[in-house]
């Protein structure tokens, strides 16, 4: 306890966007251990930008991204892939080789990245899959299995190398709710069970408040985040309308489904 004071994952200054169009500016905030951390705001706005350029797929306009006080972009290649090897990314697709089996595909972080030994592997694959529900699922391919178990089965995979932080893209996009409820049960579990600390791109209200405890708010027109903090508290305190519109709108979810 107490190894590390201050925040896993600082974001300072932070301008993303697509050659010289800017998408969102003056981004400033940071992730402290042990967090459920929800960027949030309506589809577009630029949600899932900021999570390329934090996991290195995408690098920023300005400014930085900093793990353990670590500035990945400064980093080199040998640096930032050494950076990389401490965080896991549940991606929207769950993005998962459908010519490999369920256990194949957990069992390629380590091949690619750990000198492990076949039964070594073999013995963290059915592991992580224990910790995900997926007991003896391992033999089934992709294509065989529902969305909601893909959805697991890419979480043992990004759980693999014992990640320090797990980065989520829409968990929840097409799971139905109590799927969607299971796959939140599951992210606090981990958060709890492995120390994770969680960063969750998404716009689904009954997570955001199942599971955040700090947040982000993206503002599309002013091309910044408007707000910090649990959304708990923002929906209680906040006195932005664009914030309370957002966080309130499950009372038009009757309105949705009509349109």
């Amino acid at each position: 306890m107490g190894q590390i004071t201050g925040p896993v994952i600082e974001v300072k200054g932070l301008d993303i966007g697509y050659d010289d169009q800017i998408v969102m500016q003056g981004l400033d905030f940071s992730v402290n251990k042990g967090d459920i951390f929800i960027v949030m705001g309506v589809s577009g706005c630029g949600k899932s930008t900021l999570l390329k350029s934090m996991i290195g797929l995408k690098e920023p306009l300005k400014g930085e991204v900093l793990f353990n006080a670590k500035s990945f972009w400064d980093e080199d290649e040998k640096g930032r892939k050494e950076i990389m090897r401490g965080f896991g990314v549940l991606y929207q697709s769950g993005a998962l080789w459908s010519s490999l089996t369920v256990g194949e595909n957990v069992a390629l972080p380590l091949r690619l990245f750990t000198k492990l030994s076949d039964q070594q592997i073999q013995d963290i694959v059915a592991l992580k899959l224990s910790l995900v529900g997926l007991e003896g699922q391992g033999d089934l391919f992709p294509s065989g299995i529902s969305g909601g178990m893909c959805k697991r089965a890419s979480l043992a995979r990004a759980i693999s190398l014992d990640p320090g932080i797990i980065f989520f893209d829409e968990p929840s996009a097409g799971l139905d709710p109590i799927n969607a409820r299971k796959l939140d049960d599951l992210i606090l579990e981990l958060r709890d069970g492995l120390g994770a600390t969680i960063v969750i791109v998404t716009h689904e209200l009954a997570s955001i408040f199942a599971i955040g405890n700090n947040s982000i708010f993206l503002d599309e027109t002013s091309k910044t985040m408007i707000a910090a903090g649990d959304p708990k508290v923002l929906l209680a305190n906040s006195q932005d309308p664009r914030v309370i519109q957002f966080l309130t709108r499950g009372s038009a979810n009757d309105d949705q489904k009509s349109e």
